[in-house]
């Protein structure tokens, strides 16, 4: 299909308006749905995430310095707790806080978006009268069995048993259907588009099958072909000479893509093509990755470097990557709401969670002992009545109001935080500022049908040198609590893809492509994100009979400036610097009554990282 057709073709808000018999549910008729069964966001399309109404009021506040003004009297009551942000580390704080002080606290919640969770984000879409469930940010519990005492007891207090997800997570899916990764190469980049096995090792994956056969139809030149082929094949020491401590400190100072052209001395279209395969996990590519880091994930080149096990490492992954709700980690972020606001949502399992029906309305009812708050962005934090209180300005509504609580927990975006809180010390400022946000973009995609990738045999791509996504490909394979992943191709499913915008190759630190890429992501309208979407999808999976007018049901882009938390780079980060020592430390020291959780504040961008963060926080906030 020409891509101008596609252009042509009405989109509102990201739900096709033009609806076949049996097609997706209409824009108003969503709206009605909405309207008759009352609030419920993650049913809504288009630009989400960080979504128009969540971000103006700190943006005005951040770039522009806007100050509004504080009431001269309270407008709520005072809380004994009052959270700012209702992500995960804001949503488990208050859970922590009420499970030691008592279930009579009352708790504050306050957020910015107009739905909880913060990245942990819940999408949905009605096709063909089959509803379709899936993440749109924060992704799967990752290596449970390593968590702490506190993040592994939250995770069963409000009812996660992960063991179950053995059951729940079927492994064999894609194997048993004889679907498996590809390579996407674009027209846009390679001259034609095209799609072939993926022979490349990726986060320790061996290659199989005929490697030397696929790789001849890469769209490389013969020079590159022969390259990558030795780079997979020829197990060779590219640092001879030296020993193991010496190749490790040698490793530690070059990027993995300096290392394959330096060491390896491989084609730059090889350099390229396993540039972005990393970008999924840390937010940018090899560009700006240690060469040491490659080794840890298995990239081509390292295996027969002699190096062994690293002393001192975090465990690797040593459990399947399965710990996965069919929400991804708004699961939790449910459960948390569930068992703080009881008359949320019915139900007490992680099973019954999953298709439970949420009321929004309840949230912010008077007679909560916690209360949700959501489209309230807080402008203002500082101690009141002789430093025993904190006093809370927020904006809702373009209005301004004053809570009081007798202890707050700042768990929204920590930036923001010395922005917002006059009383953060220079210093501590400073150290905040040390962590910069990765920017990222999680789009979900429903399809009427999923023919086009079983023709193919492929159930997922990688695309080197992406115009948008680096990735795109069929959900996870969940079917729990009543909700069943999608069996047969001719059935609605989702597509999940992955946006990280960078600015690679152009001797720009990890932060500051960042920062590139946050700028890039603010120009970048939902109408040019639909119109790439649409030209990779079309590209990738048009030889199996994709039609992008046909078979595109709803599209909704989770938008996240402010994504991934910033974990330290070995590549430009004094190695003094981890998780339990750095600049992170200092920025979230304790401000008398107000304390500080976030993933950033753990400097590890995962659902502990979050919740370690609450706990701490809880705690000390408990000994004032």
């Amino acid at each position: 299909m020409a891509l101008s057709k596609i252009n042509r073709r009405d989109f509102l808000n990201g739900v096709a308006l033009g609806v076949a018999a049996g097609g997706s549910l209409s824009p108003l008729e969503l709206l009605a749905l909405e309207a008759a069964s009352g609030r419920y966001p993650p049913l809504l399309t288009g630009l989400r995430g960080s979504h128009p109404g969540s971000f103006e009021v700190a943006h005005a506040l951040a770039w522009n310095g806007a100050t509004w003004p504080r009431p001269d009297a309270q407008t709520d009551a005072t809380y004994d707790l009052v959270v700012v942000g209702a992500g995960l580390s804001g949503l488990a704080a208050a859970w922590l806080y009420r499970q030691k002080a008592g279930d009579d606290a009352r708790i504050l919640v306050l957020d910015n978006h107009d739905d909880f969770g913060g990245h942990a984000k819940r999408n949905e879409f009605v096709v063909d009268g089959r509803t379709l469930i899936c993440y749109g940010g924060s992704q799967s519990i990752d290596t449970p069995g390593h968590y702490s005492r506190a993040s592994a007891q939250l995770l069963k207090d409000v009812g996660i048993e992960t063991e179950r997800f053995y059951d729940y997570f079927d492994q064999d899916y894609f194997r048993q259907r004889g679907l498996e990764g590809g390579i996407y190469f674009s027209g846009d980049r390679y001259g034609e588009d095209s799609v072939h096995r993926n022979v490349l090792r990726m986060f320790g994956s061996e290659g199989s099958g005929d490697i030397a056969g696929t790789i001849e139809h890469y769209p490389l030149s013969p020079e590159a072909r022969a390259d990558l082929y030795r780079l997979l094949t020829a197990g060779t020491d590219y640092l001879p000479g030296l020993g193991r401590s010496e190749k490790i400190a040698a490793m530690k100072r070059v990027s993995y893509s300096d290392f394959l052209r330096r060491h390896a001395r491989v084609n730059e279209a090889v350099v390229a093509l396993l540039r972005d395969t990393v970008k999924g996990l840390w937010g940018v590519g090899y560009d700006v990755l240690s060469a040491l880091e490659g080794y840890r994930l298995g990239m081509p080149g390292t295996a027969e470097l002699g190096i062994g096990e690293l002393e001192g490492e975090p465990p690797g992954r040593d459990e399947p990557y399965i710990f996965h709700f069919p929400d991804g980690n708004a699961g939790i972020a449910r459960s948390l709401v569930r068992m703080l606001v009881p008359a949320a949502a019915p139900g007490s399992t992680m099973e019954d969670l999953v298709l439970a029906p949420f009321d929004y309305g309840v949230l912010d009812e008077p007679g909560n002992p916690t209360r949700i708050r959501l489209d309230s962005t807080a402008v203002d934090v500082r101690h009141a009545d002789g430093d025993s209180a904190v006093d809370v300005t927020y904006v809702r509504g373009g209005v301004p109001f004053r809570v009081r609580g007798r202890h707050t927990i700042l768990a929204c975006y920590n930036a923001i935080v010395p922005k917002i809180c006059p009383e953060v010390p220079a210093g501590q400022a400073e150290a905040i500022a040390k962590a910069v946000k990765v920017p990222l973009v999680y789009i979900s995609i429903a399809v009427r049908n999923w023919k086009a990738f079983d023709r193919l045999g492929f159930n997922n791509f990688y695309v080197p040198q992406p115009t948008l996504m680096h990735s795109f490909g069929m959900d996870f394979p969940v079917s729990m609590g009543g909700y069943e992943f999608t069996q047969d191709p001719s059935e609605p499913a989702v597509i999940h893809g992955t946006y990280v915008p960078t600015a690679p190759d152009q001797g720009l630190t990890e932060r500051e492509q960042h920062l590139a890429g946050r700028r890039a992501l603010y120009e970048m309208s939902f109408s040019d994100i639909e119109r790439n979407i649409v030209r990779q999808l079309s590209g990738a999976l048009g030889p199996g009979g994709f039609d992008a007018e046909r078979d595109i049901a709803a599209i909704t882009v989770n938008r996240w400036p402010h994504g991934y938390a910033y974990e330290y780079n070995e590549l430009f980060d004094p190695p003094e610097w981890t998780r339990e020592h750095g600049p992170h430390v200092q920025g979230a020291a304790r401000i008398g009554r107000i304390s500080i959780a976030n993933s950033d504040a753990s400097a590890y961008a995962y659902v502990n990282g979050a919740i370690d963060a609450a706990d701490r926080a809880v705690n000390e906030q408990l000994d004032t």
